[in-house]
């Protein structure tokens, strides 16, 4: 008899006994990446790309550095290296992958091997990296090339316009958001003068350069000759282009040098928040994966 109303009351407890609780399974962490792709300007060494992947990014964002200096928009397929970018935007497991992309520098007359015509092969190499990244199913940002910190009588010597302005085009023509990085550079560098912008550098600058720099007009920092008015090269210049053909060499070595293009520390962390703030606005979708 107790046995039984044992047996009845186990029977009774055990169906008051709600079942077990099954665990929540976690979410996928919603995760993107961003690739850098360009020249010394954004490369480790040199350019913005380093403060902005180290601090600019939340955890949730993967900030890949693949720029290399020398090269121009030309050079870098040639060699391979956009290869190694196409490779990364298909990594799987990414919500979103963004592919920044500056050139202009080494696309200027001048540079064997790495010179690109501004009329035709320019524009052809920024719609093609456009099209490809959009054929990965990455989402390609063009950015215009940062400016160089040199002057006459206090104004910017902007020798990089015409290629900004190429970027400027293709980005509306392709539906590609844009960071103009140079407008932004520039006016930036010509507010603070040649005397404060050269803290930008990877090195002070000589005696001779630093005097040079109080009277408004900049020196080339190796030669210490009087730098006349750069001129602004037509958008038909004719060029030499062996970057589709030949084997590029390698150029664009680490460099800590006092120059007016690339950047030390304190160069690369202004500039990284100058892209980061600009980016925000080019691209609302990234603004919860940014740090202003």
């Amino acid at each position: 008899m107790i046995a039984s109303l044992v047996f009845v009351l186990a029977l009774q407890a055990a169906a008051q006994t709600p079942p077990p609780v099954e665990p929540t399974p976690v979410r996928p962490i919603s995760a993107s990446k961003i690739i850098l792709v360009g020249d010394s300007t954004t490369a480790v060494i040199g350019g913005w790309g380093p403060s902005f992947c180290a601090d600019h990014v939340t955890s949730f964002v993967a900030c890949v550095n693949l720029a290399r200096g020398g090269r121009s928009s030309g050079s870098y397929f040639a060699e391979g290296s956009w290869d190694l970018a196409l490779a990364e935007m298909s990594t799987r497991g990414f919500v979103a992958t963004y592919v920044l992309i500056q050139f202009g520098h080494n696309d200027q007359p001048g540079k064997p091997g790495r010179s690109t015509d501004l009329a035709t092969e320019f524009p052809n190499n920024l719609r093609r990296y456009v099209a490809e990244t959009r054929e990965r199913g990455a989402i390609p940002v063009l950015l215009t090339p940062l400016t160089r910190r040199q002057f006459v009588d206090g104004r910017v010597q902007n020798d990089l316009e015409p290629w900004a302005e190429t970027i400027r085009a293709i980005a509306a023509e392709t539906g590609t958001p844009l960071v103009d990085l140079n407008a932004s550079s520039v006016a930036a560098v010509q507010a603070m003068g040649p005397a404060m912008a050269a803290r930008f550098a990877q090195a002070a600058p000589s005696a001779e350069v630093s005097t040079a720099l109080l009277t408004g007009t900049t020196i080339p920092a190796a030669t210490g000759v009087p730098l006349t008015v750069l001129p602004t090269a037509p958008a038909t210049t004719p060029t030499t282009s062996q970057a589709q053909n030949a084997a590029i060499e390698p150029v664009g070595q680490a460099r800590t040098s006092f120059d007016y293009t690339h950047l030390g520390r304190t160069g690369a962390d202004f500039f990284a928040a100058m892209v980061t703030r600009d980016l925000m606005i080019a691209v609302p979708e990234l603004r919860r994966g940014l740090v202003p």
